[in-house]
């Protein structure tokens, strides 16, 4: 093994998620005297929330990157397919190291790394999909997995001598034990569970975003974004209605409304839910997102009631009879 001549101190960026997996990786290169720097991604699917948590806890530096652009545009034909759900795994992790590698360039960073660990995940952290991902990121030969090191091919880092592979680890398979025994040693009792938090993964959200993606035929953020709020009916292939389910709800529902595109419906002088519709609609999806908007209030059923409804900060009232459950369930995303 050759000796790295240069007296600089090897820099390394790595893709943090926030779960140990990722700290780990982080720690172990570090602790063989490697600056390490994390960086996390963002976009409407997947927040960097807990890797600014991690960054805290092991005093790792973090950059913090919003790709939403990107990202949907890969999503329009990822090369590798969507998984079970609307998450494009592969692609996603290619496309993260194809951003963290353009980082890595310009900031005069050696090497990428990332927590990943083969057959953790049978799909996506294969040694094929491990492949697969350092191929399409376009940064093959910068790529280390730390945790599984030992059970993948030497790479150049480790050649040269930047990266001690004698202290790398060869975890493989979906068992924890390894990495709870690793923690326990570097100290770290601070972790999230092992669960995913890509909401791409999650079959609820995935059936709203194809709807929206191929029904309606819009990727606008915000409309992604209202996505994880409240109830979705499909009133037309040009719009949608979209009631809260608490004051929670519809305090997120209003964030992301566009005052001078949307219709904003609230019960006249009950209680009850604010109901958004947006998309294109005419007076007839008024009308019915009006009634609708009342079978979601406190008025007694079958009784015809008001409903509030506010276009570009324009007040009326409509006059609606709440409909049946049966017609609300036939209409549900």
């Amino acid at each position: 093994m050759s000796e790295k001549k240069s007296t600089s101190p090897v820099r390394a960026l790595g893709l943090c998620s926030g779960g140990l997996d990722s700290m780990l990786s982080g720690l172990v290169l570090r602790n063989q005297g490697i600056d390490v720097t994390w960086i996390s991604f963002e976009t409407p699917f997947f927040t960097s929330e807990k890797a600014i948590k991690a960054s805290a806890v092991c005093g790792i530096p973090l950059i913090t990157k919003d790709i939403t652009g990107p990202y949907l545009e890969m999503m329009k034909a990822p090369k590798a397919g969507f998984g079970k759900n609307m998450n494009p795994c592969m692609d996603c992790h290619a496309l993260m190291f194809e951003t963290a590698g353009q980082i890595m360039q310009a900031q005069g960073f050696d090497f990428l790394f990332s927590g990943e660990v083969v057959g953790q995940r049978p799909m996506s952290q294969t040694k094929n999909a491990l492949q697969y991902v350092e191929k399409n990121s376009r940064y093959k030969g910068f790529i280390l997995r730390p945790l599984s090191a030992l059970c993948l091919p030497k790479t150049p880092m480790e050649a040269d001598g930047r990266v001690d592979r004698s202290q790398l680890l060869g975890i493989n398979g979906r068992s924890r034990k390894q990495q709870i025994t690793l923690a326990r040693e570097l100290g770290i009792t601070q972790f999230p569970a092992p669960a995913g938090g890509c909401l791409l993964t999650d079959p609820g959200f995935s059936n709203r975003l194809k709807d929206l993606f191929y029904i309606q035929k819009t990727r606008e953020v915000r409309q992604i974004h209202l996505l994880k709020f409240g109830r979705h009916f499909r009133l037309a292939d040009t719009c949608k209605l979209i009631i809260g389910r608490s004051k929670a709800d519809n305090q997120q529902i209003m964030t992301w409304a566009d005052p001078t595109a949307d219709v904003q419906f609230n019960h006249a002088w009950l209680p009850g839910p604010t109901a958004l519709l947006t998309g294109r609609y005419t007076n007839t999806e008024i009308e019915k997102a009006a009634a609708m908007t009342a079978a979601y209030a406190r008025t007694p059923k079958h009784e015809p009631t008001e409903i509030q409804v506010t276009v570009n900060h324009a007040h009326t009232r409509i006059k609606v009879i709440p409909p049946t459950a049966s017609e609300l369930a036939s209409l549900i995303i």
